[in-house]
């Protein structure tokens, strides 16, 4: 069954300046049971929620097949890391997600492609190893509310 592995809603930018200078230090309390989703804002109390640049990107959704073991959102700066959803295959979608408080619609406009950080976060070799398999960047097209843990998932175009 599909499931909501983690969620990530942090109020920081962590991967600024270089790579090879590491990222700032995680806050706590940014990987959460369950996060708020507003339409065409994103997630309550993240980084990008209600910024213009990041409009058509703001909640990014990754696969946990698609990382290393013991790799989570806070190494890839995900928001939401799902299991059993083939979640790449999507752009060009709408992922709606259930996760017991009713759907979240979820416009799927473009991969989430792996950056230098993930040389630096993961381990060498990381960034090719996840060039498309790095998520994908959705807009919310409704308010709603996720948690971890069992998703019931449709797909529409």
């Amino acid at each position: 069954m599909p499931r909501i592995v983690q969620l990530l809603a942090s109020p920081v930018h962590r991967y600024v300046g270089r790579p090879a200078d590491g990222p700032a230090p995680a806050p706590p309390g940014e990987l959460v049971e369950q996060v708020r989703l507003r339409a065409g804002l994103g997630i309550v109390g993240d980084r990008y929620f209600g910024k213009p640049a990041h409009r058509d990107a703001s909640v990014t959704v990754i696969a946990q097949e698609s990382l290393p073991p013991g790799v989570d959102l806070v190494q890839v700066r995900r928001n939401v890391l799902t299991a059993g959803i083939a979640v790449d295959e999507l752009v060009g979608s709408v992922l709606i997600l259930d996760s017991g408080d009713g759907p979240v619609s979820l416009r799927v406009h473009r991969p989430a492609n792996p950056c230098a950080w993930m040389e630096v976060t993961i381990g060498p070799g990381a960034w090719k190893a996840m060039r498309r398999r790095g998520g994908i960047r959705c807009t919310p097209l409704n308010d709603g509310t996720l948690r971890v843990g069992p998703v019931a998932v449709t797909i529409s175009g």
